[in-house]
């Protein structure tokens, strides 16, 4: 029962496609025409401003009464105000206060609007209900009589105003950059970052930043469009400053529309032209860094290997039966000792328990396999080992020793210590454990730095002997290559480098062959036995059998959230203890035999709000008694060391066989 799907010949997945060449982001953002435009556009107008001082024909303030509202000339290209100005110098001048105003509000609208949306968003707690009720409370206040408090006490200052206009606006960019913000911290790389210790601030910053960029720049421009406006209303108002503006020149031109209609035609089209091409720029932009995360053209889109990956598997329940009972003391030898693990799920408002009872060891450099459905709890488990339960989850008993800490009782910081360090972590969907804004060399540099403190430089090197550890073809071309141009079983050899940057004495693989082909299962699975050979612990979550056979010393197998049985692999497939595994094992395809229906276990797994009084597994046990029905179900040891059931009649099955 110990084979392995062996190769057979050459791998039959190209495991070593030639990098595509990515172009530059500006590249890429000017083959859109309207962004294109639009950029040129802008940088235009930045520049006649800025160079309004030695390009423009008049000062903005000089007068000819002579020449007082006459339409364009050679003289005066766009004409001239009611005192004869020329409009035109009144236009690049007058750019520089309207520009200025935006640049003010923009700085701090997002300087403050941004760190805290994300903050908000990610750590949630306190901060995030005080954003949320600071963007009502400025959602109930009217701007515009704050600004003109503001200008009443700082007379002529527009710079206050606009600051003041950045700082009301900060609340409701906090709100939208959160929303965006709480999608992202759910992707799998990110609690792939999480789980491999990189700090909150580092993950916010280089993981989460780039994600939220779009929405960020697409609520800039419209509120830089706002500023615009809001800039020239003051003008209009005659609040804002007394030099030219572009506000103080439709306020102008206002009061001569009737004896003047084309003054107002230059300031018109400008703030118009100005805000339109902002708005298409930041379309642009927004959708330039999209193409980073979609896949290449030349191609269709790759599926999400293996099951969806949500906050989590299980479902939640409105009570539990008591299980309490004496828990055993852990194995002072071992080097991960689970007991009595109960973790709860708030699911609206119930606390709900989805894991109950869960307890077993794993000794350095064994491999432990936990197997069961989807849904009965392995990934809550595992995660709640390196405390990284969904929004909501807690441990409400128990106790998860390691390294002689209990990791269910110790604070964020020292779990952070621990993610990484002492403990890494393999995704099953390795193309989504790995962020796509990054080359896979980056973020394995990046893992290597958090747990080395090494230099950048030495984190490179380390990230490409790591690389060749993991036996990936040409480590540099991999190393500068995005997630989207590796395939599945190199993504998944870079997650497996990620998982050893920090050297971790133990390493939990989440089905780490799944969706993989049957050469880069073999391959993968050697990879992990030689970490076991190291002395490195494994923790393996799995549906299939034959690699639990081929790679574990011992499994658990779990079933609607509790362990049902335990034991030495060979023992477990030869003579099963609990009915469930038994019709697991029933269940597996290499026991089929021609022109006769596979044996299955019959219906689903039931959800924790439907978990029965009794033993769990009741409803679809071909051997249920009444007195299964009675209470909850203990595990307990059988003659076999270090093997335990949860089972009333475990004794019955033991040496009769699968099929028995």
């Amino acid at each position: 029962m110990k084979g392995r799907p062996t190769p057979q010949g050459p791998t039959t997945r190209q495991e070593g496609r030639p990098a595509v060449a990515r172009r530059g982001f500006a590249a890429r953002l000017l083959r859109r025409p309207a962004s294109a435009v639009s950029a040129s556009y802008l940088l235009l107008v930045l520049l006649v401003t800025l160079l309004a001082t030695w390009i423009a024909p008049y000062d903005p303030d000089q007068q000819d009464l002579t020449a007082a509202l006459q339409g364009p000339s050679g003289a005066h290209w766009l004409g001239t105000g009611e005192l004869g100005r020329d409009v035109l110098s009144r236009l690049m001048h007058g750019g520089q206060v309207t520009l200025l105003g935006v640049v003010i509000t923009l700085a701090v609208y997002l300087t403050i609007g941004v760190p805290a949306g994300m903050i908000a968003g990610y750590r949630g707690g306190w901060f995030d209900r005080f954003v949320l009720k600071s963007a009502d409370l400025v959602s109930a206040v009217p701007v515009i009589i704050v600004l003109l408090v503001v200008l009443s006490v700082f007379t002529n200052d527009e710079s206050a105003a606009m600051a003041a206009n950045g700082l009301l606006g900060a609340p409701l960019l906090a709100r939208v950059v959160r929303s965006a913000t709480l999608g992202v911290k759910e992707e799998l790389y990110v609690r792939a970052a999480v789980a491999n210790g990189i700090r909150d601030r580092v993950i916010i910053r280089r993981h989460v930043l780039p994600r939220v960029t779009g929405v960020i720049l697409v609520q800039a421009s419209v509120y830089g469009a706002y500023a615009v406006l809001l800039e020239t209303g003051l003008g209009f108002l005659g609040l804002g400053t007394t030099e030219a503006s572009w506000g103080s020149m439709i306020a102008e031109a206002s009061k001569n529309i009737g004896t003047d209609p084309w003054l107002l035609v230059p300031s018109g089209f400008m703030i118009i032209s100005f805000v339109l091409a902002l708005g298409l720029l930041s379309d642009g932009l927004r959708d330039t860094l999209a193409e980073r995360y979609a896949p290449p053209a030349d191609k269709p889109p790759s599926r999400r290997m293996g099951r969806p990956r949500g906050a989590a598997p299980e479902l939640p329940r409105a009570e539990a039966p008591d299980t309490s009972r004496a828990v055993e003391e852990p194995d002072a030898d071992a080097l991960l000792s689970v007991r009595g693990l109960t973790v709860s799920l708030t699911i609206e408002g119930t606390p709900t328990d989805v894991i109950r009872d869960v307890s077993f060891d794993l000794r350095a450099g064994e491999v432990l396999g936990i197997v069961g459905e989807t849904g009965c709890g392995k990934t809550i488990t595992a995660t709640s080992l390196l405390g990284m339960l969904p929004a909501g989850g807690r441990i409400v008993s128990g106790t998860i020793l390691f390294e002689n800490a209990d990791l269910a009782q110790v604070d964020a910081a020292a779990l952070r210590t621990v993610r990484g360090r002492r403990i890494g972590w393999i995704s099953q969907d390795p193309i989504s454990s790995l962020d796509p804004s990054f080359t896979a060399g980056a973020q394995v540099a990046e893992a290597v730095r958090v747990h080395t403190g090494c230099s950048r430089k030495e984190a490179r090197q380390r990230a490409l002997e790591l690389f060749e550890k993991v036996r990936l073809p040409d480590p540099a071309r991999v190393a500068a290559s995005f997630p989207h141009q590796l395939s599945g079983g190199m993504a998944q050899r870079v997650g497996i480098a990620a998982a050893l940057a920090g050297d971790p004495t133990l390493v939990i693989a989440d089905e780490p062959t799944t969706a993989l082909d049957v050469t880069v299962q073999a391959e993968i699975l050697d990879l992990l036995r030689e970490l076991q050979s190291t002395g490195t612990a494994v923790v393996l979550i799995t549906h299939d059998w034959g690699v639990l056979a081929d790679l574990c010393d011992r499994a658990v197998v779990m079933y609607a959230g509790e362990v049902v049985e335990e034991a030495e692999v060979t023992a477990l497939v030869s003579a099963p203890a609990h009915p469930y595994t038994a019709g697991l094992l029933d269940s597996d395809p290499h026991h089929a035999v021609p022109g006769e229906p596979l044996r299955a276990v019959e219906g689903a797994v039931p959800p924790p709000p439907e978990w029965p009084v009794g033993c769990h597994f009741q409803n679809r046990c071909p051997r249920v008694t009444e007195a299964c029905k009675e209470k909850p179900v203990v595990i307990s040891h059988l003659v076999e060391p270090e093997r335990s059931a949860r089972c009333i009649r475990p004794l019955e099955l033991i040496g009769g066989g699968p099929h028995d």
